[in-house]
């Protein structure tokens, strides 16, 4: 559909996904909200899509932040439902069951560190910026930025980065754990697309079982991550892609994973 913010397109076994709102710095709408809940459900259901990339159109923005305009006239209830809308649309991105990695080419701000921080990964141009900068209008984070970032950069910077509203650059992000790498912005996308291609050839129900493990164990105490790990480990023994493995590697060859 022409009138859709999203591009998508298929590189092979990688999805790239980029939000096309370039006049407004890819802020983050209801429509756009739907749009990328409806796309990350598509890809879950894909069978030929291993990896999706998440970027913002422009050499600007990833996404600057949700719609200002749009959320000014909100009354509290819509408030409320906006941010629901706005998690269930991240806690999706974030619980598929294929890796999702942020292309970050610019500002991160707001609701767009929020789309960043859901994403399994994250790679940032040398000159994006990134923040929560909520406090500056009186509000809040309010897609889990208070939660999410808690997790990746602990309780020091979290509340540094919402309290003072300050955005970051993308060296300081790095150094927080906020982000995974930085690169040159002219070697952005090569160097997304070139980790993007190395997991889509790696074995998908192995990177699942990663993923499941890794939410799980994020959310409960050691003892109950490490049971449903062994249980997860256990499990791949079942599959083909373990006998592929396990069989290339003891034939010195490069294995050929088929997601069974």
């Amino acid at each position: 559909m022409t009138d859709s913010p999203l591009l998508i397109e298929d590189r092979d076994a990688v999805r790239v996904i980029t939000i096309h709102r370039p006049e407004r710095l890819n802020a983050l709408d209801s429509a756009t909200i739907a749009a990328l809940h409806a796309a990350a459900d598509a890809a879950a259901d894909d069978a030929s899509v291993r990896v999706v990339v998440l970027t913002g159109a422009g050499p600007k923005a990833f996404v600057a932040g949700a719609d200002i305009a749009e959320m000014s006239g909100l009354t509290p209830s819509e408030g409320r439902d906006f941010a629901l809308r706005g998690q269930r649309m991240m806690r999706r991105l974030e619980t598929l069951p294929k890796p999702v990695i942020a292309m970050v080419n610019g500002f991160a701000l707001g609701g767009g560190l929020e789309l960043a921080m859901c994403c399994h990964l994250r790679i940032a141009s040398e000159t994006a910026k990134v923040g929560q900068p909520e406090i500056n209008l009186g509000l809040i984070p309010g897609f889990g930025g208070t939660q999410r970032l808690l997790r990746l950069a602990g309780r020091a910077a979290t509340l540094e980065l919402c309290l003072a509203g300050a955005p970051v650059d993308a060296a300081r992000a790095l150094q927080l754990g906020i982000v995974n790498r930085v690169v040159p912005a002219a070697e952005l996308e090569a160097a997304t697309m070139a980790l993007a291609t190395q997991l889509a050839a790696a074995a998908p129900l192995a990177l699942r079982g990663i993923l499941d493990c890794v939410n799980t164990g994020g959310e409960c105490g050691i003892e109950e991550g490490l049971a449903y790990e062994a249980a997860q480990f256990g499990l791949v023994f079942s599959t083909e892609d373990m006998r592929e493995g396990t069989s290339a590697f003891l034939a010195k060859r490069r294995p050929e994973f088929q997601g069974r």
